[in-house]
């Protein structure tokens, strides 16, 4: 794993691993900017048992919290005139501090994010603050208005039960509410050490920066308890469905299964041609898009995976840096009209079903290796994101874009037919649906009675209308408890 850390960042950039911490550096002179991100192997899978939460609430306080020097304000001050912002984001097994600055502003932003991981404030009121907005992003923004994202992490609550990926990063309420400011120096003093770091430097910094910033985190302890060794994913005998109930006008629905392979996989690569066919995120170059919103105008998106994905910020790209050592495939169905929830279900099963059974169609896996072949330039369109995908290549052991780019002019269409039928499924699935009237859907969903659709207005073409009627019926074998109603005051309460 180190040697090949070692080679393929020196292929991105430079790298530096004679001595903790390890480094990824992305030089471009030319470049105005300079972004750089530090990324701890720490995560959700540290937290303590009770106090699910820990290590975000740990990573704000950190990188949203003030310094020895400075109180939290006064840090704010310091990035003003510099037009520049201290990021922070804590994933299951990955929390990330980073920034982009013009290069006239380097040192003075350098100096102020290297004393917030090294000379953290952990002050009283940061602590109230920073575990009240992580309670409040739970019970407010998740459970109130934030139905998407809702069904994602209740599809994860039921894929991963006991698992550390099944419940938010962010915590559990109670999770929350035990933690102490002690907790958090203590978590910090454990595990945000050098050998879970990696300082990654891109852009046109001067010569000699990028080492002398790393040294400086050489203050930091060297060594921390390992990466926790994770239990498999629970095996689902038969599909599971979880209707969180909630004021909701529309239904949102996630649906997914554990798959072995990640990036290191010699599979993933042609299994992410046919999520890409499938489903390409917020693009209608995929099959449920056009199938769902393009010919019945079911709901606004519908995609697909082959890995944990969040969205970056407004775009419409996957954030970097959040890799993890287990993944799954999953389906995202953005909100869809109550009458119509239980057919849109249907059509994305039937539809992966068909590509299972038939194959990617000839035409269109040549289209969609053209399509990524530039598509997933665009993920490394400025020298944050380069910087981050060459960290996930440090991590991973394979760059994603690379990979991508030396495979996709040999794959053939038969790879993709192989690891479909090897790695997808609908069967045994994890599925969560938003949904208001909770016991109504769970009456429908074990009446295996046909739910068709119902369109507003006339004029649909008979073709659609014919498969329509394929879909209504599509098998939806569920047992009497396997379709759980639980109230939304009760997710991820504890």
């Amino acid at each position: 794993m180190v040697l090949s850390f070692l080679l393929l960042a020196a292929a991105a950039g430079r790298v530096r691993a004679a001595s903790a911490p390890k480094t990824v550096f992305v030089r471009s002179p030319d470049n105005p900017l300079v972004a750089i991100r530090i990324v701890f192997r720490v995560g959700a899978v540290d937290d303590p048992k009770g106090k699910e939460g820990l290590a975000a609430l740990t990573a704000e306080m950190v990188g949203h919290g003030g310094t020895r020097a400075r109180t939290y304000a006064e840090v704010l001050d310091a990035l003003y005139p510099m037009a520049a912002q201290i990021g922070v984001y804590a994933d299951k097994e990955s929390v990330v501090f980073e920034g982009m600055v013009h290069r006239d502003n380097l040192a003075a932003f350098a100096e102020l994010l290297a004393q917030q991981i090294l000379t953290p404030r952990f002050a009283a009121d940061d602590f109230t603050r920073n575990r009240q907005d992580a309670v409040d992003a739970i019970t407010k923004s998740l459970r109130g208005n934030a139905d998407e994202e809702l069904g994602k992490q209740a599809m994860a609550s039921v894929l991963y039960q006991g698992h550390p990926y099944g419940y938010p990063s962010e915590g559990t309420v109670a999770g929350l509410r035990a933690i102490s400011l002690d907790d958090v120096r203590q978590f910090f003093a454990r595990h945000f050490a050098q050998d879970r770091m990696i300082v990654g430097v891109a852009g046109g910094y001067p010569d000699g920066f990028a080492e002398a910033f790393a040294g400086r985190f050489a203050a930091l302890p060297s060594k921390s308890p390992p990466l926790p060794a994770l239990p498999k994913p629970p095996v689902l005998r038969g599909t599971q469905v979880l209707i969180v109930e909630k004021d909701a006008r529309a239904d949102a629905i996630s649906i997914g299964h554990a798959i072995s392979i990640t990036r290191h996989d010699a599979d993933f690569y042609p299994l992410f041609v046919a999520r890409s066919y499938l489903g390409e995120h917020r693009t209608f170059s995929g099959v449920l898009m056009n199938e769902l919103r393009g010919n019945r105008g079911l709901n606004y998106g519908d995609y697909a995976y082959v890995e944990n994905f969040i969205q970056d910020g407004w775009s419409t790209f996957p954030l970097p840096n959040i890799p993890r050592r287990q993944q799954h495939f999953e389906l995202w169905l953005r909100p869809v009209p109550p009458q119509n929830a239980l057919f849109a279900l249907r059509a994305a099963l039937f539809e992966t079903d068909r590509l299972i059974h038939d194959g990617i169609p000839e035409a269109a896996f040549q289209a969609t290796k053209v399509f990524l072949t530039n598509y997933a330039n665009l993920w490394t369109q400025d020298v944050s994101r380069r910087l981050g995908y060459a960290i996930d290549a440090a991590i991973y052991g394979k760059d994603l874009i690379a990979e991508l780019q030396a495979r996709l002019p040999k794959m053939k269409k038969a790879d993709v037919d192989r690891a479909i039928r090897k790695h997808l499924s609908v069967s045994n699935l994890a599925v969560a649906i938003v949904a208001q009237d909770g016991a109504g859907l769970q009456a429908k969903l074990l009446s295996k009675q046909p739910t068709p659709i119902t369109y507003d207005t006339s004029g649909t073409p008979p073709d659609v209308l014919a498969t329509d009627r394929l879909i209504e019926k599509f098998p939806l074998p569920l047992a009497k408890g396997a379709v759980r109603v639980v109230p939304v005051e009760q997710m991820f309460e504890r």
